[in-house]
């Protein structure tokens, strides 16, 4: 009890302390005319005096549209309307209100290039197409030629980086490399050299997506250990079971007996249980042949986590491009997007892209999702022994329903002898290093995840990242860095890093000096300002120009282009994660506008205009702005073309 109330003191203490800390390093801003709770502090010369704020439907789904016309159309009936009954039967029919909060989810959908409007491979690398008649793609180069549209630029980045471009003709930057006889030039002296050199690993290889499509993949290591565990997990459940009753049936017969002698009679103190127990041991492991698979603990790959900036995995616009981006800024540690476990098993094309590294991810993740613990311990064996990564992450975070309801995601947070089963079976699987990546808990009300980072220290995880919020919450409130203090100091001597509402190198010291965490992931702080890196690793704010942060936006490009290519679906990728990013970019607020630094994540700002043009278009939270910069550095828009963010309101919650 003694002891529990120290820990009680000393945590409120730390807060105390933190809250401190975080007043001295705000200034309070001079003027508070145009500041209120959750806004910025902006310059008063900055600022669009008199803006009244309109939703923009410009860019919204048809549906939303539809219900918003007909929301207005009644209140409009309600003004005009006299009688007071009138207006409650009208009150009555009125539909719902229409939240502009939240997920677009009818966005609306750009339709792929045609295989037929593209041109043959076979006929880009001036070679015999094998399908002869049969085949499904454009072998008439004028016809081609003709309906292509117009070169987006003079110089194709992927010619003068590699000395080829292998789109050829299809390049939508193809004047700088095509020859008057419609061949494909080559440098060389520069292809021969980048020939050489890997710049993209964890390609997935045609004779493995075959084996993974006909099942033929050997997945008898995977298997056996998952069984192995999951027949360990079930017999100490039942021993416990066993044993509990009992303990419960001597307890019953000791109270009687005191009882009759005439003690008193005191609450039986149950054992305290972490999940581990260090008198069971875990099942010898054998591979088919009788050997043993089993690594010592010191033949397995190693990682010291500790105060390593961490860019966390972003489903969309997590993608290799933005990743790269980060890397010029000094981010130490990059993750894949979260892939799904059964899609890597099937070898689809479409997430086995989202684990591609570049040879710059000095130390790499792969962050994977599901719910059973055999198809997890069988997609961590294929991606130990067919995959470069540094560290596998678990996601046990993910909110979305659709993920939730299958199991997956947070739902195995409250799934422990389940949780436990996966964890061990993918641990026995593995030559590196499992991390996972949860929230605080399930509902509002329930934090449990210090319960749950002891037992991940003692199932053999090396470190895991805590989010601030519970599910339900998502990301409206503020992250509870005060709990996640908690949970670092109870997964001792595992490392937990914090995650939550960072944008500043404050934020970061802040959480680092008066917490337990042993470092911080960044997530929404990276999509608002990828050099928030340089500011933590140089202790300043950057008042980074306009100039600069569009040469950002141009690297970004470059760097699509060469991963999605430079044809006509390439450049339409591009510029798709492009405008994700943007609706995340738009937000930063330049130092030299704000009144007081440094700006904080959930603070939106007042209309503001920038110090020049430039700046006050990249401040633009309207969509048709963001197309406009991408048609800066991508060319027009093609005809039909219609793009809303994946979110409405990003994080102003």
């Amino acid at each position: 009890m003694l002891e529990h109330l120290k820990w009680s003191t000393l945590q409120e203490q730390k807060k105390h302390s933190r809250l401190i800390m975080m007043a001295a390093t705000t200034e309070e801003p001079r003027s508070k005319k145009y500041h209120g709770d959750g806004v910025a502090p902006i310059k008063e010369q900055y600022i669009v005096q008199d803006y009244k704020p309109e939703v923009s439907v410009e860019y919204l789904s048809e549906e939303t549209k539809a219900k918003l016309e007909e929301s207005e159309s009644l209140k409009r009936k309600n003004v005009d309307a006299t009688d007071d009954s009138k207006k409650d039967d009208d009150k009555a029919s009125q539909p719902k209100k229409i939240k502009l909060k939240g997920r677009n989810k009818h966005r609306p959908v750009n339709n792929r290039v045609e295989a037929g409007e593209k041109l043959c491979p076979s006929v880009l690398h001036e070679r015999v197409c094998n399908f002869g008649d049969k085949c499904k793609f454009n072998h008439n180069i004028k016809e081609f030629l003709d309906k292509k549209p117009p070169d987006v630029g003079p110089e194709c980045h992927n010619f003068l980086t590699f000395g080829k471009c292998h789109y050829g003709l299809a390049c939508r930057f193809a004047k700088m490399h095509i020859s008057e006889e419609l061949k494909n030039k080559i440098n060389t002296e520069l292809f021969e050299k980048m020939s050489t050199e890997k710049t993209t690993v964890n390609v997935l290889d045609k004779d493995l997506q075959v084996k993974l499509w006909k099942k033929k993949y050997d997945f008898s290591k995977g298997n056996d250990s998952e069984r192995q565990i999951k027949r360990w997990c079930q017999e100490r459940v039942a021993a416990q079971e066993r044993k509990r009753g009992v303990t419960q049936n001597i307890d019953k017969v000791a109270s009687s007996v005191n009882d009759k002698d005439g003690e008193s009679v005191g609450p039986s103190q149950p054992s305290v249980n972490n999940g581990s127990n260090s008198s069971e041991q875990l099942p010898t492991i054998c591979d088919t042949e009788g050997g043993p698979i089993k690594l010592r603990s010191q033949e397995k790959k190693l990682i010291d986590f500790s105060n390593k900036l961490y860019l966390a995995p972003l489903t969309t616009v997590g993608n290799l491009p933005f990743r790269r981006v980060c890397k010029t800024y000094g981010v130490d540690i990059t993750c894949s997007e979260m892939a799904m476990a059964t899609n890597i098993l099937q070898g689809q094309m479409s997430e086995w892209a989202l684990l591609k590294r570049h040879k710059s991810e000095d130390l790499f993740g792969i962050q994977i999702c599901g719910g059973w613990s055999d198809t997890l311990t069988r997609c961590s064996q294929l991606i130990n022994d067919e995959l470069e990564a540094d560290f596998l992450d678990l996601n046990c975070g993910c909110p979305i329903d659709l993920l939730y309801k299958k199991g997956e995601g947070c739902a195995l947070m409250g799934k422990t002898n389940k949780f436990e089963q996966i964890i061990r079976s993918m641990k026995s699987v593995l030559d590196i290093p499992l991390t996972v990546k949860m929230r605080t808990g399930i509902m509002d009300t329930k934090s449990i995840a210090h319960h749950l980072v002891p037992k991940l220290r003692d199932w053999g995880v090396s470190m895991v990242t805590i989010h601030g919020r519970s599910r339900e919450q998502r990301y409206t409130k503020s992250a509870d860095w005060d709990y996640i203090d908690q949970c670092a100091e109870l997964a001792k001597p595992m490392p937990v890093f914090g995650n939550g509402d960072i944008l500043s190198y404050e934020d970061l010291d802040c959480h680092i000096n008066e917490t337990e965490v042993k470092g911080c992931m960044i997530a929404r702080g990276a999509l608002i300002k990828p050099w928030i890196f340089t500011e933590i690793k140089e202790q300043r704010h950057w008042d980074i120009s306009s100039n600069e942060r569009f040469d950002m936006i141009k690297s970004f490009v470059n760097n699509g282009l060469e991963h999605w290519g430079s044809d006509q679906q390439g450049v339409e990728t591009t510029r798709r994660f492009l405008l994700e990013w943007l609706s995340f970019l738009y937000r930063y607020i330049p130092v030299g506008v704000l009144e007081s630094v440094p700006q904080k994540i959930n603070q939106r700002p007042p209309k503001y205009i920038g110090r020049n043009d430039l700046e006050t278009l990249l401040s633009s939270p309207n969509c048709g702005d963001w197309l406009k910069i991408s048609e800066m550095l991508l060319g027009p828009v093609p005809d039909g073309f219609n793009f809303l963010p994946k979110h409405k309101a990003n994080a102003y919650m």
